[in-house]
């Protein structure tokens, strides 16, 4: 079920513009502001500017996709290989990563984000590397702890016996067994993720307006959100089920694979 809620997000959001001309998401015309949803060529209506509210959602979209699963892949690839340095090597090694990680996470996510964010200027690129920093150490501290319990099994010492190469142990026999928990880990940190941007956008210091995003949406809404309450909660309905199929589909694959 989860799986097949995310696949649905994707399909609307990726797809279905190719399908279906819809308007665009970042214009619109006065004439058409403020329609109500199930008007004529609007299905969830118009907001103020006559800008329509389902393509701000499908290309709002696009944009949360990209950005979490681009801040992911950096946590996944850069974090990932500290941890595998840190728990397989370990000594030295471990205890100088292990303190900068430490310092890191240190940090609250959304203070340390609002602050490289604030130096960098808002822009898509900027809030990658902006969120980026909160991910990696989070990846890190993940891998290297499945790592330390990989490199104590007795396929291990057998392939240091026979000589062996440290980098080629490393992602040849540790790294196919820390993945579970990497993906696990992604789908739920993807989630962290679109909520962390969409409270950057809210902030101001994200997707800058009129380049739609869900957490700049609602960003946008809060201006009427007395008088016109769907302004918010649309994109906040849509975020919340998104977030909750993350992590209902993290928490299946991780019972599934025994990750702990």
């Amino acid at each position: 079920m989860p799986a097949g809620i995310l696949l649905l997000l994707l399909f609307f959001c990726f797809v279905w513009p190719y399908i279906y001309t819809i308007p665009p998401g970042d214009t619109g015309s006065i004439l058409d502001s403020g329609l109500p949803p199930f008007s004529p060529g609007h299905w969830l209506g118009t907001d103020p500017n006559g800008v329509d509210i389902f393509s701000m959602l499908i290309y709002g979209g696009q944009t949360s996709f990209e950005v979490s699963l681009a801040v992911t892949a950096i946590g996944a690839v850069i974090g990932g290989t500290i941890g595998l340095a840190a728990g397989y090597f370990g000594g030295w090694v471990d205890s100088i990563l292990s303190r900068v990680i430490d310092v890191l996470i240190a940090f609250p996510a959304l203070v340390l984000a609002l602050a490289v964010a604030e130096v960098l200027q808002p822009s898509e690129t900027h809030l990658i590397w902006a969120l980026s920093v909160f991910s990696v150490p989070a990846f890190a501290r993940v891998t290297r702890g499945s790592t330390l319990g990989v490199r104590q099994l007795p396929f291990i010492t057998a392939a240091r016996l026979t000589g062996t190469g440290n980098w080629k142990i490393i992602f040849r026999h540790v790294l196919p067994n820390v993945i579970p928990g990497i993906v696990t880990f992604s789908l739920l940190g993807i989630g962290v993720v679109v909520i962390l941007e969409g409270a950057l956008d809210f902030l101001g210091l994200g997707i800058q307006i009129p380049q739609p995003s869900w957490g700049s949406m609602i960003a946008k809404g809060q201006n009427v959100l007395t008088a016109e309450p769907q302004y918010v909660l649309i994109p906040s309905i849509v975020l919340l089920i998104f977030v909750m199929s993350l992590n209902l589909l993290g928490d299946a694959l991780r019972e599934r694979w025994g990750v702990r």
